[in-house]
């Protein structure tokens, strides 16, 4: 395992990070505490989410315009140890060292920057899937997704932004919602995705993902 900061070995844990697809990082106690929010960003998060949090890869969520609310009790929950989803402990168990300090300056970072965007080629909205974002499927027990994210999707406090979020992400994360209880403040969304099918999964991550504002 790569151990977190260790000065005489930051360099070769970069690229080690890099090369492994983000791999989770140890808890081996460093020197992070002595690091800003900014520092972190830049010389780790980056490494996944990208430097203003319009991460590239599906595997790796946006950040930009998240809701800093929702972020900060998510790093808590990873340095808790309490999110326990498989990608989540892959990627994200080894920040345990993180103080409240950093959390809130990290949140305060992500969350200020612009907006995350549609995925170029992905902004035609799928009917199937706006119509569960916007109206539910109430027959099926399934309340609208916007009444909790917003008419936008942009969030609100510890409801994420959806807008623009990758679709393939969004996905992973209804099934972690429905299958398991790995994520412990989404006892809201176990009932939502209890009768939600993986084809509409997908169809309203579609449509989400497509709310991302445009470049």
């Amino acid at each position: 395992m790569i151990e977190y900061f260790k000065k005489s070995g930051f360099v070769l844990s970069v690229l080690a990070l890099a090369l492994s697809g983000c791999a989770g990082v140890d808890d081996h106690a460093g020197d992070e505490s002595t690091l800003t929010g900014v520092a972190l960003v830049q010389k780790v998060c980056s490494m996944c989410h990208g430097i203003t949090g319009e991460s590239v890869s599906p595997l790796y969520p946006r950040l930009a315009g998240q809701q800093k609310e929702y972020l900060v009790s998510q790093l808590t929950d990873f340095k808790g140890h309490t999110r326990s989803d498989p990608a989540g402990v892959q990627h994200m168990w080894g920040f345990t060292h993180l103080t409240p300090t950093q959390i809130n300056e990290l949140a305060d970072y992500f969350s200020s920057q612009q907006p995350m965007h549609a995925a170029a080629g992905k902004t035609a909205p799928n009917a199937r899937g706006e119509l569960i974002f916007r109206s539910g499927l109430p027959e099926q027990g399934v309340t609208q997704c916007s009444a909790c994210h917003g008419a936008g999707g942009d969030g609100n406090g510890q409801f994420p932004r959806l807008a623009g979020q990758h679709a393939d992400y969004v996905v992973r994360q209804l099934k972690v919602f429905k299958l398991t209880g790995q994520r412990p403040r989404g006892a809201i969304m176990e009932g939502v995705t209890h009768n939600l099918s993986e084809a509409d999964m997908v169809a309203v991550a579609s449509y989400v993902e497509s709310l991302g504002n445009s470049r």
